[in-house]
């Protein structure tokens, strides 16, 4: 019933958690994948070590991260001149620490698994390295897009994160999985259902729409 009358209340928790997760998906993009590709096409000393570092870091739980970013934004931290702490900003910047190591992997691993033949054959052709690197890249464009949508998806999901540096205050910090915890927790089940079915038709719609573009990329 929630859902279908169009709470103020829910669409603006939908709204809040859809903005601050696709920022932090945008901004660890921003650094994620040129990391990743970089990892999955070079190949110089230390690239084995930083690999493994990435995927041990992506079973980091979301509750050691937000405790980390509560202790660097809090007044006595590093940053707490900022005061980000308790702002959405905040949230922003704990969940792109979070999804940096899984996006990082995972284009890691999809420019890896182009076939090699692909590069060799640019390079006959007498394309640059760089040319053929971008060739590869090009291949790997579906399985890049599948990574964005899944770390999108393991932060709009994340509650560590976003409760520790967030507060989950009322109009202003709250999102869907906070809220979740919450009225659940205060027994207002119908909302927490609400709000549920909510986070599941987000990622489900997500989803759906990246698997329209990869197709389409892929012809």
């Amino acid at each position: 019933m929630l859902i279908m009358t169009g709470d103020r209340v829910l669409i603006d928790i939908t709204f809040r958690a859809i903005t601050v997760s696709g920022l932090a998906t945008i901004l660890a993009s921003c650094w994620s994948i040129p990391l990743g590709v970089s990892l999955g096409l070079g190949r110089f000393r230390g690239r084995q070590l930083l690999k493994g570092v990435f995927n041990a870091l992506m079973g980091v739980p979301a509750v050691a991260i937000g405790l980390l970013f509560y202790l660097i934004l809090s007044r006595s931290g590093p940053l707490g001149g900022l005061q980000l702490l308790y702002t959405p900003a905040a949230i922003v910047l704990g969940q792109s620490a979070l999804i940096t190591p899984i996006l990082v992997s995972l284009v890691a691993v999809t420019v890896e698994t182009v076939d090699p033949e692909i590069k060799r054959l640019a390079l006959t052709l007498g394309a640059s390295e760089t040319a053929a690197n971008l060739t590869v890249l090009g291949e790997s464009m579906g399985g890049i897009l599948l990574s964005i949508s899944a770390s999108f998806n393991r932060a709009i999901a994340e509650l560590g994160v976003a409760l520790m540096v967030g507060g989950n205050i009322r109009g202003a910090t709250r999102v869907l999985t906070t809220v979740i915890a919450l009225e659940t927790g205060r027994g207002a089940i119908p909302l927490g259902i609400a709000l549920t079915v909510i986070l599941l038709g987000i990622v489900g719609v997500v989803n759906a729409l990246i698997y329209i573009v990869q197709r389409w990329v892929q012809g």
